[in-house]
């Protein structure tokens, strides 16, 4: 006799390989994380982009389909609509910010001295490397993951937590490699410190705002268009950042 829906047994089964998956995702993700900074050599630098394309074929293996992952075509139309909205809200906002003396400094980073590397980061590195494996991790597959088994509040809060923490390794030479934020909360142990809270509240509050907008919308390009926007147009203000000083 076949095991029904409602057998106890096959409940808890199937929660624990959820759970299992979860795990396995989320182990993944900061295990690649981890290699591509820790370690040398041009494979690692694509440890994060292998770990969302394994992260695909595991949640796709695991039940999730196209709308889990913010990829159905029935939402296109409205996450465009989203995407040009937002990137025209966020350039003028950056450029607001390049007007004004004090903000300007904070655009200061050593990593975006000249314009060309920032033009080079903005249109290749930044979203290949960070931006499209990071969105497909977060707001995709390990939202997608949540939302199957949680509340629409508690999926969100999750992913944008572990996203926070997912910046700690990133962040602590920040106070370092930007000046404006070494002014102000210095650059020994308590900036670095500073620092890396700082940048764990800042992408925690992105990340809620990033899991809001796939939910909202249903389409992960409005998530991606605001973290490319956001980071390659803040490479780029770096750069004429250090010509205007």
């Amino acid at each position: 006799m076949g095991v029904t829906s409602d057998d106890p047994g096959a409940l808890i089964r199937r929660r624990v390989r959820y759970y299992y998956l979860l795990g396995v995702l989320v182990a993944g993700m900061f295990a690649g994380e981890l290699t591509m900074h820790f370690t040398e050599g041009t494979w690692s630098s694509w440890a994060v982009a292998l770990a969302a394309a394994a992260a695909v074929v595991l949640g796709v293996g695991s039940g999730l389909r196209g709308a889990d992952l913010g990829l159905s075509p029935a939402a296109l139309g409205r996450g465009a609509r989203w995407s040009t909205v937002i990137a025209v809200a966020v350039v003028l906002g950056i450029a607001a910010g390049l007007a004004i003396p004090p903000i300007r400094e904070l655009f200061h980073n050593d990593a975006y001295r000249e314009l060309p590397a920032a033009l080079r980061s903005a249109l290749l590195v930044i979203p290949l490397r960070t931006v499209l494996p990071e969105e497909v991790l977060f707001r995709g597959v390990l939202l997608g993951a949540l939302l199957r088994r949680h509340s629409v509040r508690t999926a969100v809060i999750a992913q944008a937590l572990l996203f926070g923490l997912w910046h700690i390794v990133s962040s602590t030479g920040l106070s370092a490699s930007n000046e404006g934020l070494g002014d102000a909360v210095g650059r020994g142990t308590i900036g670095t410190v500073l620092g890396v809270l700082g940048a764990v509240a800042f992408t925690t509050i992105a990340g809620l705002i990033l899991g809001w907008l796939r939910v909202h919308t249903g389409s992960l390009l409005p998530c991606i268009t605001l973290h490319w926007v956001a980071n390659g147009a803040g490479a780029v203000a770096s750069a004429l950042a250090w010509q205007l000083s």
